[in-house]
């Protein structure tokens, strides 16, 4: 009887071990491409016999950073069992990269209702590689525009760049502005500190029938300059 407890036991543990690792191994199927995707997040088509294909330079791409988005341009290598161009293109890696299309391609890049025109900046180093630099101000998704020839072929293609993360998503541990619970902190010390002196005035002003009325001048004025250094020593305190 001993033997068999054990050997429920046994079979219990190794069942719970099995369904944990199918349950890991779920898991990396499902996340893993994923991860992928956000490694190699470029937006791919074709245009006539050329493909092209988009994404940002640094990645994530948040608002508030100079970023841009890179424009690759190569030959379009027919594919006689890949029917739909833009699929053909996705099977295909970037090489033979198109020169000279700074003066004949411009990027319009579009946010809801407004739009700006960027020119291209070649890549020194990578023929057929292109850089539309700007500054996303806004989170969200942008749609970019691509606008005029590619040698002899007019290219008129909307293409979608991966979004845009808010900038908070990378900020840590806090912003370096002054935070509002700052400015607050600040504020209620101040009030305070102004309270002592009104106390410290209506006593002055009590002692006025003995004291001279200059000596009080003097002494409010460097009770009104101590406070300012307090409150300059807070301020440097707060912002290290």
């Amino acid at each position: 009887m001993y033997r068999i407890k054990i050997t429920v036991t046994f079979l219990k543990s190794y069942l719970i071990s099995q369904t944990l690792k199918s349950q890991f191994l779920i898991l990396l199927l499902i996340f893993v491409p994923g991860l992928i995707g956000v490694a190699h997040a470029h937006t791919v088509d074709a245009v006539g016999e050329y493909r092209v294909e988009i994404g940002w330079m640094n990645e994530p791409v948040v608002s508030g950073e100079t970023n841009a988005i890179e424009f690759y341009v190569s030959p379009l290598t027919t594919c006689p069992e890949i029917p739909k161009p833009i699929k053909c293109a996705e099977s295909q890696e970037f090489q033979n990269g198109i020169e000279g299309l700074k003066k004949t391609v411009k990027m319009q890049l579009i946010f809801k209702d407004e739009n700006i025109t960027l020119p291209l900046s070649p890549d020194h180093d990578v023929p057929g590689k292109y850089y539309a630099f700007v500054n996303p101000t806004v989170s969200g998704f942008y749609q970019a525009n691509m606008l005029g020839q590619i040698d002899d072929t007019t290219i008129s293609l909307s293409m979608h760049p991966p979004k845009v993360a808010e900038r908070a998503y990378i900020e840590f541990p806090e912003p370096s502005d002054l935070t509002v619970t700052q400015m607050i902190d600040g504020h209620t010390a101040l009030i305070s500190d102004m309270s002592t002196l009104k106390e410290s005035v209506s006593a002055l002003e009590g002692m006025s029938s003995s004291v001279n009325a200059g000596y009080v001048g003097i002494f409010i004025g460097m009770i009104g300059i101590i406070i300012a250094v307090i409150a300059l020593v807070r301020s440097k305190s707060k912002n290290v």
